[in-house]
């Protein structure tokens, strides 16, 4: 089968994800990289595109040029990866959309909800495929979790308790440093600092292992270090559809945390429990039973946790790893392959709704709000 052509935008040289993404998209030699607008800096993302590979008149020197350069190629990408600073993901997801190519964005997808909305109805427009990187969603030890929900073998959901918290912005002695202090700044990060950065992860956890979706929620945000405007922890309560009780809790002050994203399921019968920093397991407690711990690889788990495990039991996969489970279902799906795990338009619009709320809930006191975007009410 002949390799689908992949494209990236932003991700260029010493940037955070770019790696992650170039590892995933590579790793089992379903894309070929064709195409890139790496940097903001045309002349060194020219470099840096073909020192990865990637022929010259395809080394791009900002999106607009790539996009121009793709649309009339008979060997066009297939997919592009928009890894761009948060403000400029709606732009370029809405124009590769409707210049029909699928798209897969950085969370979060867009900075406003009604941004957002028309991003959904531009993918369905279309038909092609606008995903979004909740990449933590693709460890298979998050699809057994969810399949033995959706399986029943904990009873209706009651409660799920989730957070993502870490330390690293714990220094107030650092807090004007550049790489930090943008995450709290509006004109920079928009309405949310430590809830749309961590947070929003969390929330997506939570309605996809329960399978379900947020419908209110409560929120109260804190700057612990006062000179920041946005807030560095946040605590936020939530009902979901199906009746499910939801507490989460985000922070980037907690010290002594490294990571710090883990989630349980409270169900009538059972619960589960997974955290990213052991990402091989998960935890299961039948009522009345002793608690389990279910490893990675071994015989008897379900379809998609058996799919997306790549290495031999007992031995460690990494966050590359869960990101390059998300392009193996994207690579299916342009091929017109069902995969209903793969986080879509519609998961990036309710997590900028939940964002939005949030944020309003917070200034009025923690009031209980409607979270879902208006399409979806």
């Amino acid at each position: 089968m002949a390799k689908l052509k992949w494209g990236m935008i932003g991700g260029g040289e010493g940037s955070q994800i770019g790696p992650a993404h170039r590892m995933g998209a590579l790793a089992d030699g379903r894309f070929e990289m064709a195409a890139g607008a790496l940097d903001h800096r045309p002349d060194i993302g020219r470099e840096y595109a073909q020192r990865l590979g990637v022929a010259a008149d395809r080394a791009y020197g900002d999106w607009q040029e790539m996009l121009a350069g793709e649309k009339g190629r008979d060997d066009r990408i297939d997919l592009v990866t928009v890894a761009t600073p948060n403000s400029t993901h709606f732009e370029i997801t809405k124009a590769f959309l409707e210049a029909g190519f699928n798209v897969l964005c950085e969370k979060p997808m867009t900075m406003t909800v009604e941004e957002g909305e028309e991003i959904v109805k531009i993918s369905e427009k279309t038909g092609k495929i606008c995903a979004v990187n909740y990449c933590y969603s693709a460890y298979p030890m998050v699809r057994q979790a969810r399949a033995m929900v959706r399986n029943g073998e904990i009873g209706k959901p009651r409660v799920v308790v989730t957070n993502f918290s870490h330390g690293h912005h714990g220094d107030a002695t650092d807090a004007d440093n550049p790489r930090v202090r943008w995450r709290y700044d509006p004109a920079m990060a928009g309405v949310s600092g430590q809830f749309a950065d961590c947070g929003i992860h969390a929330m997506h956890m939570a309605s996809f292992i329960c399978d379900d979706e947020v419908e209110k929620l409560s929120a109260d945000f804190a700057s612990a270090i006062p000179s920041r405007e946005l807030e560095d922890d946040a605590m936020v309560n939530f009902r979901m559809q199906g009746g499910t009780i939801g507490r989460l809790w985000t922070s980037s002050v907690a010290i002594g945390r490294q990571h710090g994203f883990e989630i349980q399921v409270f169900g009538e019968t059972g619960g589960l429990r997974w955290a990213s920093e052991q990402p091989n397991q998960l935890i299961y407690t039948p009522v009345g039973g002793r608690t389990q711990i279910i490893e990675k690889g071994e015989g008897g788990l379900h379809e998609d946790a058996q799919r997306l495990s790549r290495v031999a039991i007992a031995h460690p996969e990494g966050f590359p790893l869960a990101v390059a489970n998300i392009y193996c279902d994207l690579a299916d799906a342009i091929r017109g392959e069902t995969r209903d795990g793969l986080p879509n338009a519609a998961a990036g619009v309710r997590s900028m709704a939940a964002v939005h709320t949030a944020v309003a809930s917070a200034k009025e006191d923690g009031a209980w709000m409607d979270a879902r975007p208006s399409i979806f009410r």
